[in-house]
């Protein structure tokens, strides 16, 4: 096999009042979801693998393509639950291939709950500030 070669991510800089939107650390993961939204007037439904997460955003790894500022909802097998975490709300952040970010929005409380202690359960006791 040859060199792996990965396109330039495309961003929303391009997007009138859009900048880089990434806000704390990323963990890495790795679990399904599906997302849907509309792209080119298409109704648009792809699955993926979670490839890292923060309390603010995803890294998704998928299989049919998006672009900078679609909306998307997420559909995340959260390891933990019996049902799908549902993101009704997310936004796509960049793009490279079919690897892109999304920023989650409008999560509810338990949305918020459910993905703020999957975080603390996979950082160590000195990333939380009690180890020694």
């Amino acid at each position: 096999m040859g060199p792996y070669t990965a396109a330039p991510p495309t961003t929303v800089s391009g997007f009138p009042g859009q900048s880089d939107r990434r806000h704390g650390n990323r963990t890495p993961a790795l679990f399904s979801l599906l997302y849907s939204g509309i792209g080119s007037g298409q109704m648009l439904i792809g699955d993926g693998m979670v490839t890292n997460l923060s309390p603010c955003g995803l890294g998704i790894r998928g299989n049919r393509s998006v672009t900078p500022g679609m909306e998307v909802a997420l559909f995340i097998d959260l390891p933990g639950l019996k049902e799908p975490l549902c993101v009704a709300q997310s936004w796509v952040s960049w793009v490279a291939g079919y690897r892109f970010g999304v920023e989650l929005r409008s999560l509810k409380l338990e949305e918020k709950k459910h993905l703020q202690f999957f975080l603390w359960d996979r950082i160590t006791p000195t990333d939380r500030g009690g180890g020694s």
